[in-house]
């Protein structure tokens, strides 16, 4: 059995060995066998001397062959037998007879139809129906099966792609596009060239090909999208370059040159991915009102974040999403409301902590800010731990030191310290205490140990500016103990904002179950049952799941089967498999719909469901 480097614990590669520098990809989409053909082209740097053999993740490839690209040589390789959930490592033998520390060598490959970085929908699952689509999405560990790399956050490199496609579709990758042609080959055809001269990690390579739009929504900005939804996208995200500019502002200058936004299909079943020069996000943010527009400062986030600085393995995941929700509030706190709303959004996140870390992970292993990967998939660790733990550490790190005027220059230094690396929290920690050389003794009190590796809420007691929230909680207070309600009226709501909205919501689930009549009652006063806001209809959703009120079933089967966002499809199908009389219409939902979900929803929804995959 291939062994798993020591260096990250879900790769076979050996980059201390030798190491990727450049990837170029010359594929064609073929939409009628779901797989891209063509080769990957790597150029390669020997790290040790005499080192005669490079190593690869590969997942579900088809190797076809591989040579030198200098002298045409074919390359001895082998690839192990698979080892789920990793793949299978693939060995070349570099050619003997050089002097120099590198190499080239192209690998001619196609990858799989059940390639799990791959997306295939036909034209009926599309919002105009005219044309196939496919998308990628290559988070944490996936790139594997999309093309042969050392699929490590470790390695970055910059790459290069030429895309073959039929005319009738639009190509757009994580990279500038650099022009296109028609085909020599084949005049139905068109070539797309693409260029990304910032090194990244191997989960930041992503594709889209479909029947594609855009319009301008700012000087270094497009939304893509099908027809039927560009212009509704191009009003959600028109805040999206005072985004870019406050995260300049708190950080460094943005170096990736564009940045566009993609609105995926509803099968994305992420709220958004940070690929950089094009962020994908789900629809489900289209709420009509620019309320759930914020996510997009997430990933804008991520340019420094995540995709600048890295986190060296996905046991350290938390440097790449607590650094970048832990700025992402500050980005919207200057934009809406100030510093009462950076902190009503701190305290929303400790509390989805807390649920998530008591009821969800019921404090076992994964509720560690550092967990142990070995011998697991990323995906099975995924949760908001990473995230929220990691920026209730830097909130209070901020607190301990002396507040956001001190700890923000911080924050900058940070980005300048570790541009293009990826690191360890290790060599955060140093670059802290180095950072802070004169309150070391002030560091010396955290309990590095446990808000490193200890299980549980963080050892931590944060105190916020409850303002805002607590407009939120006297609502849901009277609610929860209310026995007749004509006190109640839509004016309630109208001077809350969106969030506050989620946040009342959010406050009752964590009460006893709501008597049904109560939200009837509550429904007949604000037309919840309308809401078109994702976040605040999910909610809503999961109350009435939480009563067992029958009236909810059809509107919740229709949210889990029109969007595939796994933030809100997978609770609530956990939720609805709890309930005794809905399981098994649960289960006859899931089982009905699965072909048409994103391989990584239905993987989990198999496990939470307790179904054979």
């Amino acid at each position: 059995m291939a062994e798993l480097s020591e260096q990250d614990p879900c790769s076979f590669s050996r980059p201390d060995l030798c190491i990727v520098t450049h990837a170029n990809l010359i594929v064609e989409v073929d939409f009628e066998r779901k797989v891209l053909t063509g080769k990957c082209v790597l150029s390669l740097k020997r790290v040790v001397n005499g080192c005669d053999t490079v190593l690869l993740d590969t997942r579900d490839l088809n190797i076809i062959s591989i040579n030198d690209v200098e002298t045409d040589q074919s390359l001895t390789f082998s690839v192990s037998e698979k080892v789920d959930p990793f793949g299978s490592r693939l060995i070349v033998q570099l050619p003997r007879d050089t002097k120099s520390s590198e190499s080239k060598i192209s690998i001619n490959y196609e990858t799989s139809p059940a390639s799990t970085a791959l997306q295939w929908l036909s034209a009926n699952q599309t919002a105009g129906k005219r044309h196939p689509y496919l998308f990628s999405q290559c988070e944490a560990i996936h790139a594997r099966s999309l093309y042969p790399c050392q699929d490590t956050p470790s390695v970055k490199f910059p790459y290069s792609a030429s895309v073959t496609c039929k005319k009738e579709i639009t190509v757009l990758m994580s990279a500038i596009r650099t022009g296109s042609e028609t085909s020599l080959t084949d005049p139905t055809k068109t070539v797309y060239h693409f260029n990304q001269a910032i090194p990244i990690p191997s989960y930041l390579l992503a594709i889209v090909a479909g029947d594609l739009e855009s319009r301008r929504i700012g000087p270094r900005s497009h939304v893509w999208s099908e027809r039927e939804l560009v212009d509704k996208a191009a009003f959600e995200f028109s805040e999206t370059e005072q985004q870019l500019q406050t995260g300049e502002d708190l950080l460094t200058p943005y170096v990736w040159g564009q940045y566009d936004l993609l609105v995926l299909p509803p099968t994305f079943p992420y709220g958004g991915m940070e690929n950089p020069c094009l962020t994908f996000v789900t629809p489900t943010l289209l709420a009509g009102d620019k309320s759930l527009a914020d996510v997009v400062a997430h990933e804008i986030t991520h340019s420094w974040a995540g995709n600048l600085v890295t986190n060296k393995t996905f046991e350290d995941f938390w440097l790449n999403e607590g650094h970048t929700v832990f700025i992402e509030r500050k980005i919207t706190s200057r934009l809406h409301g100030g510093e009462p709303f950076r902190q009503f959004q701190l305290a929303a996140g400790w509390q989805e902590l807390r649920n998530t870390v008591e009821n969800v992970l019921h404090n076992g292993p994964y509720t560690r800010l550092i967990p142990d990967l070995k011998g697991v998939d990323p995906d099975d660790a995924f949760s908001n731990v990473p995230y929220e733990k990691g920026c209730a550490l830097l909130y209070y790190l901020e607190t301990l030191l002396g507040g956001p005027a001190v700890f923000e220059p911080f924050l900058k230094a940070y980005i300048t310290m570790f541009a293009k690396q990826s690191i360890d929290h290790t060599q955060w920690k140093d670059f802290l205490y180095s950072f802070f050389h004169d309150k070391i003794s002030i560091l010396d009190q955290v309990d590095w140990q446990t808000w490193f590796f200890g299980q549980g809420m963080p050892p931590f007691t944060p105190r916020f500016d409850e303002s805002l929230k607590n407009v939120c909680t006297t609502l849901c207070d009277r609610w929860n103990s209310a026995t007749e309600y004509s006190t109640f009226s839509p004016t309630d709501l109208n001077d809350m904002l969106p969030a506050q909205k989620k946040e009342f919501l959010a406050e009752l689930l964590e009460k006893d179950p709501q008597p049904i009549e109560r939200l009837e009652a509550m429904n007949r006063v604000y037309d919840l049952n309308s809401v078109i806001n994702s976040e605040i209809r999910f909610k809503w959703i999961m109350l009435g799941i939480k009563a067992h009120w029958e009236d909810v079933l059809t509107r919740a089967f229709t949210f889990i089967n029109e969007q595939g966002r796994m933030k809100f499809v997978r609770p609530i199908y956990r939720a609805l498999n709890d309930w005794e009389e809905a399981r098994q219409r649960t289960i006859d939902n899931f089982q009905q719909n699965r072909g048409e979900m994103h391989n990584l929803t239905e993987t989990q929804l198999c496990r939470d469901l307790g179904l054979a995959e």
